[in-house]
């Protein structure tokens, strides 16, 4: 659910810090504080541990979405680090001296802020805009979550969302340093621009064979052909599964018996209000002034009860709900606090409350509307059930074939075929397999790291024995038994010397190019002359350059206190530039569209800083105890 918050509303905004990674998904609040060891915890924040179980939960939530974000560039082996591992439980540190000194601080969002917050995230709402209360409690069934988990999380979330917003909004960035950058990148330089390709000079290289030889010999790790393997492997994964799953019409009628309430649509309400806030702690001279001004209002609504929504905008104090009329969106019971949920079920549709009062002040409440409960059918809901149960069946029958899997293909490790016959697997076969992954083979179950690791093991390679089953993506098993072994071999000079004498021929007259570059370079240094130069081009960082990225990159980073300047550099696979800058300028009109955009960006980043100074001040002002010593996270975090 947490995601779920985040992709749709973005709530975290702690952009470039990598501060939270939310351990907790699918699990309440309580259950979340209380999970794990009776040990003293991989860490505490204030006296409250962080257990072992949180940390591993951490880690794996973090491959996880490394792994659908990359895609095959995916490479665990970048979080099985020391390093990473302890960042994650650096995260989880500061995660929760965060949400201490949201408590310290009392920071709280109210029920018309979440209820809001909720109505408006696109994953619930109809094609005609309103809330989708069906697919709102969809949504929470399917995580195996309440509404009331759902909102505390939601409350949390909101607050951490207030505080980093106090606190980057304290960030300032001077005009006149937004102003500096962005008179860096408006700069304008007249460059002329004279090249020696590489191409003039090949006529004048000459290899020899004792070239070719010695780059052969030099370069001996290019014409290495890696051992290699031939394979056969199985795979276990959810389509080898689906087809010994079946789910029957008895099997749906009693999930939908024993879930009747879940195909339930409580009866909802929507309704508009007004509040007029009080103060908590409010002086009881202080709550009187705000409820005589709830009355007066109140004496105007029931004077012109056409008129509420427009009282509303111009009265209530809650000024969310105030710029829609009052509108709260739909509503069910356990939405809002007693006093305001019995105010609203006992309306009727059209009715105008008298005084509510609540925590939060005094309101008065209008009931727009009803919408009965419903019941969906056995029948509209078959095929939702349907679905359900067989992703159930396939989930534990795919764990008790891969249990299966993982004995037989131990046990029989001589040939996978009494694997393949008892699970009714197909045998395949996969060619030219080296130690690594190929990117070209992208996320086929054999091209992956682990897998390939065990079969270029000394078992699997002199003893041709199985590999271990291993899981290479969530439910999917492979193992592999090597065929053919191919060792690591040189491809003979004859074979590749053509390539090499091409090879050796570029970088000669890439050589002799860079020095006729280089002697030019010298002499118009020297003497200031611009012979052979081309037409001057105006170069800024804000444009495309209009000359070879290399030679702009260059450019720009010249010294140009004195002018005409010049620069040299090496312009790869093509030869060598030369550039005469004549002219440094700003442009007679800046791009003040752009420039503000700058300063936004500035003030983000300071911002930003800010935020993670920030954090960094609540961990140290927090009795924070890791209790993994650096270096032992590979032991400890599994």
């Amino acid at each position: 659910m947490f995601d779920f918050v985040r992709n749709n509303k973005r709530i975290l905004q702690f952009v470039l810090l990598l501060l939270i990674i939310p351990s907790f998904v699918l699990v309440g609040v309580e259950s979340y504080q209380n999970r794990g060891d009776s040990g003293a915890g991989v860490a505490t924040v204030d006296g409250r541990k962080i257990t072992q179980q949180e940390w591993d939960d951490a880690q794996r939530k973090q491959i996880d979405q490394a792994r659908q974000q990359m895609g095959p560039q995916f490479d665990q082996k970048l979080f099985d680090t020391p390093e990473a591992k302890r960042e994650v439980l650096e995260n989880l540190v500061a995660e929760r001296a965060v949400n201490a000194e949201i408590a310290r601080s009392n920071l709280t969002v109210g029920d018309t802020s979440i209820a809001k917050a909720i109505a408006e995230m696109g994953a619930f709402k109809k094609p005609d805009g309103s809330f989708d209360m069906d697919a709102y409690r969809a949504a929470l069934a399917a995580q195996g979550m309440t509404a009331p988990v759902f909102e505390a999380r939601m409350r949390r979330d909101m607050a951490i969302q207030q505080l980093a917003g106090s606190v980057q909004a304290t960030a300032f960035v001077p005009r006149s340093v937004a102003s500096r950058v962005s008179d860096i990148n408006d700069q304008e330089r007249e460059v002329q621009e004279l090249i020696f390709p590489a191409a003039q000079y090949l006529a004048q290289v000459k290899v020899t064979d004792d070239m070719v030889k010695a780059f052969y010999d030099k370069n001996a790790s290019l014409f290495q052909i890696p051992e290699s393997v031939k394979a056969e492997y199985i795979v276990l994964d959810a389509g080898a599964v689906e087809s010994q799953v079946t789910v029957s019409d008895a099997e749906i009628a009693q999930f939908y018996e024993t879930n009747k309430k879940r195909f339930t649509t409580p009866e909802q309400r929507t309704a508009s209000h007004i509040l007029i806030t009080k103060a908590q702690g409010a002086k009881p001279a202080e709550e009187a002034a705000a409820k005589a001004k709830a009355e007066a209002v109140l004496a105007e609504v029931r004077k012109n009860p056409a008129d509420f929504a427009a009282i509303a905008k111009s009265q209530s104090q809650d000024a969310e709900s105030a710029s829609r009329g009052g509108d709260l969106g739909p509503i069910e019971r356990g939405t809002f606090g007693k006093s305001m949920e019995d105010a609203i079920y006992g309306l009727k549709e059209g009715e105008i409350s008298g005084i509510v009062p609540s925590e939060f002040g005094y309101h008065i409440i209008k009931l727009t509307s009803i919408k009965p409960q419903t019941q969906k059918s056995l029948a509209d809901a078959k095929d939702e059930i349907a679905a359900e149960v067989k992703k159930s069946k396939l989930s534990k029958k795919y764990s008790e074939l891969a249990e299966q899997f993982n004995n037989s293909v131990y046990e029989q490790s001589d040939s996978l075929k009494p694997t393949a016959d008892k699970l009714g697997l197909k045998i395949q076969t996969a060619e030219n397999l080296n130690r690594k992954p190929n990117p070209q083979l992208g996320a086929a179950p054999f091209n992956n790291e682990k897998f390939l690791t065990a079969l270029f093991s000394t078992d699997a390679i002199k003893n041709k024995r199985n590999t271990e089953a291993v899981e290479v993506a969530p439910a999917v098993l492979i193992a592999g038994r090597v065929v053919e072994f191919h060792p690591a071999s040189k491809l003979p000079m004859a074979q590749v010397e053509p390539q090499i004498r091409q090879r050796v021929t570029q970088e000669e007259a890439l050589r002799l190019a860079r020095q006729a570059g280089e002697a030019k370079l010298a002499a118009a240094k020297a003497s200031g002359d611009a012979t052979g130069f081309g037409e001057a081009k105006v170069l800024s960082r804000t444009r495309q350059p209009a000359i070879n990225t290399a030679g702009a990159l260059a450019v720009f980073k010249a010294d140009v206190t004195k002018l005409p300047a010049y620069v040299g550099v090496e312009l790869p696979g093509q030869g060598y530039g030369v550039y005469r800058i004549g002219k440094v300028s700003q442009p007679a009109q800046p791009d003040a569209a752009r420039r503000a955009q700058e300063a936004q960006q500035i003030g983000g980043l300071v911002g930003q800083a800010e935020l993670y100074n920030f954090v960094e001040a609540i961990k140290a002002k927090s009795k924070v105890k890791i209790n993994v010593a650096k270096g032992e996270e590979a032991a400890k975090a599994q």
